[in-house]
Formats: structure tokens, sequence, C-alpha cells
């Protein structure tokens, strides 16, 4: 089961590509198509049946990955922001199992770039404790140790001198309020990377969203002890660490989605 497909939900676009998890590579172009307006499941459901449809020929009958921007628990979406409120509570592993009549696994986008990083990117080999965050809207995060997923960690809403810590740091604040890269470096992401740095003592901090690929402009910056570097895989990671969810998920299923199947 070396090609799955992996499909990364995003509040614009829903994209998709068959992944080679011996390489990490695409074996066939990305297909992206734009999120239905109206984004509740069954909206999605059948775009991700348009992408499978499509790739079809290449993946088989093998599972499918499926990132969403929400925590995932046990196959159940506790609560949402980016699409529509359908999806708060709602059982979505089942739901698309049987609306598209094969095994999907559901991951949390940030788990999903997490999973990409250390099996394929910037913390390949390292066989620690990795914490990825993503700097953008809000402070997405993943916790990695020993290749192992430690799942939902929302590290972005960690309270920091009483604020939300997304609240001060995220990068879409230093666009709002005009932060130079180095005031926000100084005066928000190094307290928050601290804190982090104090509560985890982690291995290696990993820093992802669209403002790394800045990061000759505030990289330097940093004064800590974890070394802390630039994702590598950009905006393959949703994709990629989709379909290593979906492989591990086979390999590894989650015992209490298999009770509640059963008692169903």
């Amino acid at each position: 089961m070396s090609i799955i497909l992996g499909i990364d939900v995003g509040g614009s676009g829903v994209k998709g590509a068959p992944v080679d998890l011996e390489t990490g590579e695409f074996v066939a172009d990305r297909l992206r198509i734009p999120t239905p307006a109206k984004s509740t499941p069954a909206n999605i459901a059948a775009v991700i049946g348009e992408i499978i449809e499509h790739f079809e020929p290449v993946i088989g009958d093998a599972p499918v990955g499926l990132t969403i921007p929400a925590p995932v628990l046990h196959g159940v979406v506790p609560f949402i922001a980016n699409l529509d409120q359908e999806w708060a509570g709602f059982n979505a592993d089942r739901f698309f199992e049987e609306r598209l009549g094969r095994k999907i696994a559901l991951v949390n986008d940030a788990d999903a770039a997490g999973l990409a990083e250390v099996y394929f990117g910037a913390a390949k080999g390292n066989d620690g404790l990795v914490i990825l965050t993503t700097l953008g809207t809000g402070i997405g995060a993943a916790i990695i140790h020993r290749g192992v997923l430690i799942p939902n960690a929302e590290l972005g809403h960690l309270e920091l001198d009483g604020y939300d810590a997304e609240s001060r740091a995220a990068s879409s604040v230093k666009e709002k309020e005009g932060l130079s890269y180095k005031k926000w470096t100084h005066e928000r992401l190094q307290p928050y990377y601290s804190h982090l740095e104090m509560l985890f003592s982690p291995d290696l901090f990993v820093v992802g969203g669209g403002v790394s690929k800045d990061w000759d402009k505030f990289g330097h910056l940093f004064d800590l002890k974890t070394p802390i570097v630039p994702a590598k895989m950009r905006n393959r990671a949703g994709i990629v660490g989709a379909a290593l969810f979906a492989r591990d998920a086979v390999e590894h299923p989650d015992p209490l989605v298999e009770e509640a199947d059963g008692i169903n």
C-alpha cells in the first residue's frame, strides 16, 4: 500500500493527489476544486467523490486520507470554524465511508502537516519530540514523538500573559497591526516559543504557514535552546500528511471507533 490518495479540505479549496509513501512525491498532478459556498458535509463529500473518481485508475480501492481544519476525535468533529456548522458534533469518518464506499481516515490539517514534515520534510530523521506550528490566520500545531502523532494539540490557544496566544502571535496579527518582523519575533513569537519550550522540552520546532517562506527575515532572531527551522513541505504538506495518516489508520485502527461501529 505505497500509493494513497490524500485530500486537503480548506475553506477555499479542496485539493487532492495520489502520494507515493515511499518518497512523499505526488504520482499525478494535483486536482483542486473550489470549496462549495455551502460547505456542508454532504456538499464536501460530493467534491471528494469527484477527486476520488478522477484518481481511481491510480489508487484502486486504497483508503483515502482527508484533512479538515478542526480537531477530529475518534472520527467525530467536535467543533468547526472555517466550514459549515453542520460539521460540529458530526461523525465524519462513518459518514464519508458510507457515502463514498471506501475506507476514509479524517485528520486535523495541522496534524497532517506535522506528519509530512517528520516523514519527508524538515524533521525527517529526528527521533525525538517534534512540535510543528503553522503561523497563519491563527496558530495550528502538531506534536509528534518518535514518529507517532499526539493528535489535536490546540497549542495556539495556550494562555500567555492573559491572552489567547494566537490572538497575539499569529502572522495575521502581524499584518493587521503592521508589526515589523523584528518586533513581531521579539515581542510575540519569542515569548510563545519560550513558553512551549518550557512546557514540552522538545527536540525540534518546525515553523510552517505561508510566512515561513520569509524565514530569512526572522528565523535568526529567536533565542531558544531548542533548534527551530522552517517547514519544507509547503502546500504539499496537507495532502502528503493525509495519505500518511490513512495508511497508519488502516495498519493501526482506532479501537474506540471500532467499538462504536460494533455497537451501532
